[in-house]
Order: structure tokens, then C-alpha cells, then sequence
């Protein structure tokens, strides 16, 4: 009976130390961690992450604007050259020739322009007319009178390339000239100066003794007779179309004669205007409206060219294939010309006189040059029924009675 209580004992001594056993943690070895690379966790997940499920396509393709290359810009439709002799803010001559041209930029957008101003007459016009062909130009637009022999010579050297010569009068297969109808204005603001002047003393400061300027001092002279007979047109020539210092020089000489209005024929007006405001002499401007600007008291009036829609219609021509060498003259009535205000001195009368012939050059009923006519030494040069044609106005070479200069 001893004996099986000690084995019951025993038996239970083991259960217990076994289940004391079992409640102790287990003892693991430490091992040093391994380091982690920069592009892995330092702790791997547990459990598999979940998966994710695609979004669903897209119903329209996405729009190409980030992927799309940018499309390569279509070329002028045509490339025009145009150079001047002076600065296109001389508010004269080659101020409206650069406006008239931009004209076409404006109407016609997808032509390209290349300009050049300040281009002297002679072999550097030709030069510069090269360089704008060789850049791509197969239309050119010199304005100067002086540039129409370097441009015909190019005429002929490059025949797919069209020049429109402004105020010339040679022609060619593609050569070709369109200038405005000044000796209407000229005659115009001529009756102007015939009313204004108190000495009967009018003056006429001209660049150059060629054909087309002797007809302009023609016209003044015998527009101002019309209004006033005893009225006499005196010269002063300069011999050149841009020097300020003789433009000043001769306009003076001109009052010390006792001249009373002043008008001119060179590129940029602004001088003449000037010097004659300083003197309190009145002014007709030419070639640009701009010009009232340097004669706040002693402005009469003036013109300016508007070319740009003839020079638009010209080049829509050479796009289009459908251009032909004309000898092309547009005036007032067409658009190619305009008249600047009157000076705020002008008296009523006399606006209302140049207004009425402004009426009658509309209506197509304004003779200039209508015989007979006699030169300053009493020589029939045209008959009566007769007129001066457009070639001949642009080789005169002789002066109207009541000029007083020579006219070569």
C-alpha cells in the first residue's frame, strides 16, 4: 500500500514539472539582421497584399494634345520685296509708300515683306533688290524714281520675278509702273495758293528737273492761275530728294524774294514746312498727310499717296497668276490719293473752292492740260482741242508761262 502511494506520488511530481515546462517562453539563438537595400522593405509583409483591379478603359481615345508634334507653319504665300530711298518716318514720300505696302500685309495676310529703306539710288539699290530675290521675293515694289533703272536691269536678269516700279515709266515683260495722278492735286491746292497769296509770289523748292516734276510745277502754276492770273510760280532746285540743309537754304531764299506759299517736290516735306511755318509763310504739304504736323498756324493744306489697295490688287494678281505689265496711274477719285485737312487759318471761301473742284476732278470734269498752252516763252506747246498724254507729262521739259526757273 506504501509502495503504490509513492508511485502515485511520483507520477504526480512529473505532470506538474512537465506543465511548468510548458509555460516557459522558448529561447531562440539572436542572429545579427542582414542590412536592407534601399529599393526593399526593411520588414517583409506578412500576408500578400491585396490585388487591385484594372480601372476600366477609357471610351475615348485620349485627346493628342501632350503627344501630338507640332505641325511644321506653311510658308508665305508670297514673298514681296520693297526698298526706299529715305526713312519710312520721313512723314513724306516713303512713310506713305511703307504704309501703303504694309496695306497689302494687312489685306493679304500670308504674304511676307521685306523692307530696306534708306537705299541710295544707283548700284546699291540693285544690290539690295539681289539680296531680297535670292531670299525668296518674286515680287518688288522700288519706290524711288532713281531705282527704276537698277530694277529693270534685274527685270531682265531674273524674268519670274515681277517688279512694279513706282513713278517710273519703263516697261517690260515683267516690269511694270503705277504712281498716283499728283498734277490733279497739284493743280487743286494750286487755286489754293492762288487765293492765299497777298504778294502773288508763289514758290516751288523741286529735287530734281525730270519730267514728271516739271509737270507738277506746271500744274501748281496753272491752278493757282485759274484763281488768281497774276499769280507767278518761282523755282529753286535742290538736286537731291532728301538734303535738309538745301530744302531750308532754298525755302529761305524763296521768302527773301517775297514768296508767300510754299510748296515742294521732294521726299520728306517736313524741312521745307518747317522753315516756312518759322517765317509765318503758308504751306501745301505733299506726298503724305503726316506732313501738317511741322504747321500748327501755317497750313493750307496738302495730299498724300494711299497706294495700298492698288499695290493689294497687284499682288493678289501675281498670286493668282494673273498679273500683266500696265502702265497704271490712279488718282483721287480711285483711292490712290487723298487731301489733308485745311489749316485752321484757311478762310472759307477758299476751302469751298477746293472743295468744288475736288467735286468736278470726281465727276471726270477737271481739265489740266487741256490747249492751248504756251511756255514761259510764249510758245504754243499744246494746241487748242488737244492735251498732254501720260508719256509725254513724263518728259516734259518745258515750263508754263508764269513760271519763273529753268526746267533743266
Amino acid at each position: 500500500m506504501k509502495t503504490k502511494s509513492t508511485l502515485v506520488l511520483v507520477s504526480l511530481l512529473l505532470v506538474v514539472s512537465m506543465l511548468l515546462a510548458a509555460c516557459q517562453p522558448a529561447v531562440t539563438p539572436t542572429v545579427a539582421a542582414e542590412p536592407t537595400l534601399a529599393s526593399e522593405p526593411a520588414v517583409q509583409p506578412t500576408e500578400k497584399p491585396a490585388a487591385v483591379e484594372p480601372t476600366a478603359a477609357p471610351t475615348e481615345a485620349p485627346t493628342e494634345a501632350a503627344a501630338v508634334e507640332p505641325t511644321k507653319a506653311e510658308g508665305p504665300c508670297l514673298t514681296i520685296g520693297a526698298l526706299y530711298v529715305g526713312s519710312v518716318k520721313d512723314a513724306g514720300y516713303n512713310q506713305a509708300m511703307h504704309e501703303s505696302v504694309m496695306s497689302v500685309k494687312e489685306n493679304i495676310p500670308c504674304v511676307e515683306i521685306i523692307e530696306a529703306e534708306n537705299i541710295p539710288e544707283g548700284p546699291d539699290a540693285e544690290k539690295t533688290m539681289q539680296t531680297m530675290i535670292d531670299q525668296g521675293a518674286t515680287l518688288i515694289f522700288p519706290t524711288s524714281f532713281g531705282h527704276m533703272e537698277p530694277a529693270y536691269a534685274l527685270a531682265e536678269k531674273n524674268p519670274d520675278v515681277v517688279f512694279e516700279h513706282v513713278g517710273g515709266y519703263m516697261m517690260g515683260k515683267n516690269f511694270a509702273n503705277l504712281y498716283g495722278k499728283p498734277p490733279e492735286a497739284f493743280y487743286i491746292l494750286g487755286a489754293a495758293a492762288g487765293m492765299t497769296t497777298k504778294s502773288n509770289k508763289l514758290g516751288f523748292v523741286a529735287a530734281f528737273p525730270i519730267g514728271w516734276t516739271v509737270t507738277f510745277i506746271n500744274a501748281f502754276e496753272l491752278g493757282a492761275q485759274s484763281t488768281n492770273p497774276e499769280a507767278e510760280t518761282i523755282v529753286s532746285w535742290t538736286f537731291s530728294w532728301s538734303d535738309s540743309a538745301k530744302e531750308a537754304a532754298a525755302t529761305d531764299a524763296l521768302i527773301n524774294q517775297g514768296v508767300d506759299v510754299i510748296t515742294m517736290h521732294v521726299d520728306a516735306p517736313g524741312t521745307v514746312i518747317q522753315t516756312a511755318e518759322a517765317r509765318g509763310v503758308y504751306t501745301i504739304g505733299i506726298n503724305s498727310i503726316a506732313a501738317q504736323q511741322y504747321a500748327p498756324e501755317y497750313w493750307l493744306s496738302g495730299f498724300g499717296f494711299t497706294l495700298g489697295g492698288t499695290m493689294t490688287w497687284l499682288t493678289q494678281n501675281v498670286i493668282d497668276g494673273k498679273w500683266e505689265p500696265i502702265f497704271l496711274r490712279c488718282g483721287v477719285s480711285d483711292g490712290c490719293m487723298e487731301f489733308a485737312p485745311f489749316g485752321p487759318n484757311v478762310p472759307q471761301e477758299t476751302q469751298d473752292k477746293v472743295n468744288a473742284l475736288v467735286d468736278q476732278l470726281n465727276e471726270g470734269n477737271l481739265a489740266i492740260f487741256d490747249g492751248p498752252l504756251t511756255d514761259q516763252e510764249g510758245k504754243v506747246r499744246v494746241e487748242e482741242g488737244k492735251a498732254l498724254t501720260d508719256e509725254e507729262m513724263g518728259n516734259l521739259d518745258w515750263f508754263v508761262k508764269g513760271v519763273i526757273g529753268s526746267p533743266k
